[in-house]
């Protein structure tokens, strides 16, 4: 029998796949895509920025508690664009440590993807 410290809770489960799971007082969250495909990366970037703080704040956590970020663009182009989005958004003084990527992604209407681990408050 494992004690309480080492369960894992997992949010948003599916067949394939959880939207979240916590261990160890760490969030981890699943690559977050856009709900719309029909917008530019601004707003796709804005709507997948509100769901990465919905989940967060579901597990107990805070985007100023981001431990690392992970960011995946379909044109690496658009990074400006997605940054003006991202710099908006951030907690000032609690900038996480960040890597964006040009990849393709598993719908070609998503302009980014973004996975996101962070502390529990």
């Amino acid at each position: 029998m494992s004690s309480p410290e080492r369960y894992i809770h997992r949010v948003g489960m599916a067949a394939r796949y959880s939207e979240a799971a916590v261990f160890n007082g760490v969030v981890y969250l699943a690559g977050m895509v856009p709900e719309r495909g029909d917008t530019d990366i601004a707003g796709q970037t804005a709507d997948v920025l509100a769901q990465v703080e919905q989940r967060l704040i579901e597990c107990g956590s805070d985007k100023s508690r981001i431990l690392r970020a992970q960011i995946f663009l379909a044109d690496i182009a658009e990074i400006g664009a997605m940054n003006a989005v991202w710099d908006a958004w951030v907690v000032p003084g609690t900038a996480p440590p960040r890597a964006t990527v040009q990849a393709a992604l598993a719908d070609s209407s998503w302009r980014i993807e973004i996975v996101v681990t962070a502390a529990v408050a």
